[in-house]
């Protein structure tokens, strides 16, 4: 298969979904999502600094 047809037929697959559902499940709210993804980036960060004493 080649790459101007898997592009082509990946954006129908797009198009077609987005009339459907909408593009968000009902039950995720970007807020949590946002605030979940800053605490793992800050628990992620704060794992880093405490094995990067030396520095």
């Amino acid at each position: 298969m080649s790459l101007p047809l898997s592009a082509a037929q990946f954006a129908t697959l797009a198009a077609e979904g987005g009339e459907e559902h909408g593009g968000n499940h009902e039950s995720l709210s970007p807020y949590v999502t946002g605030i979940g993804a800053f605490v793992i980036l800050m628990l992620l960060l704060w794992i880093t600094t405490r094995f990067n004493r030396d520095r």
